[in-house]
């Protein structure tokens, strides 16, 4: 059966193992969708596969990869785009994410998320594996701008480098605002216009998230902490522009209870349906 796909009012919550049982029992309309690593769910039997088989049966899952290296060194693991794709196709799954980004070579994992040199070389390396990747699945990907603390070999800005893979790939984006804001901070650059620079007709969907404020001029980004005030205001500021998106709350790390993050999705809620207002008001 053909996926649906996520619609853009949508509300979505990141599954981390010890969430399955709380997402299991919520009730509806708590959250939308469901994003996953699938590293970390294909081939998982017994009780917990069971348990994301129940989930995955009553509420769309996106794929968002971690370690397929989309712009590395070592060669694509085709055989794991192979499993990713049967289970995209077991579960319906309407899109597949990845970060613009190194993680590996041909030792193996980093197990860290590395800037590319922002050139016309990096381009042309990583478009042409996102192409074959997207060859592979039968469908274009989304490809997330990364955090980042320093830039090797950097030719050209960061959002000229963004804005030419995903030209060159004709792949989509995933935005992710939190990203955006951290550096805007560490790299000294304005996250508006950064925002306004990019292409919103290929943002598929948005992801938010809180970070650490190490100083005044340092953010880290740990998906560790509450939304903070001027990453919601990118967010609006990204509704704005681009009209209401499917938007994910990631939360990784020193996680509250699921009360807590439902409401903190629901902040996400009202901005949604606030910029979808605005979009009829419009269009009157």
């Amino acid at each position: 059966m053909t996926p649906t796909p996520l619609a853009p009012d949508s509300a979505g919550l990141g599954l981390r193992r010890t969430l399955l049982p709380d997402m299991r029992r919520a009730a509806s309309g708590g959250f939308d969708f469901v994003e996953v690593a699938p590293e970390n769910w294909i081939g998982v039997g017994g009780a917990l596969g069971d348990g994301f088989a129940d989930l995955a049966s009553r509420y769309p899952v996106v794929c968002h990869g971690l370690s397929l290296s989309v712009g590395g060194p070592a060669p694509l693991d085709e055989t794991f785009l192979a499993k990713v794709r049967r289970f995209m196709d077991t579960h319906r799954c309407p899109l597949y994410s990845e970060h613009l980004s190194a993680c590996g070579d041909s030792r193996g994992q980093l197990y860290d998320l590395l800037p590319l040199p922002f050139s016309e070389e990096s381009v042309a390396h990583v478009a042409a594996r996102i192409r074959r990747v997207q060859d592979i699945l039968g469908q274009r990907i989304a490809i997330e701008n990364i955090s980042y603390y320093a830039a090797p070999f950097q030719k050209m800005r960061e959002i000229d480098f963004v804005n030419a893979v995903l030209a060159e790939a004709d792949c989509l984006l995933l935005l992710d605002v939190n990203n955006i804001v951290v550096n805007a901070t560490n790299h000294r650059y304005d996250p508006s216009e950064f925002l306004a620079a990019l292409p919103g007709k290929r943002v598929a969907y948005i992801h938010v998230a809180g970070h650490y404020d190490e100083a005044e001029d340092l953010k880290v980004d740990t998906h560790g902490s509450a939304v903070n005030a001027q990453v919601w205001g990118l967010l609006e500021e990204a509704y704005r522009r681009f009209g209401p998106r499917p938007t994910l709350l990631e939360r990784d790390f020193n996680l509250p209870p699921f009360e807590d993050l439902l409401d903190e999705l629901g902040q996400v809620r009202r901005r949604i349906a606030g910029a979808g207002a605005r979009k009829q008001r419009h269009a009157a």
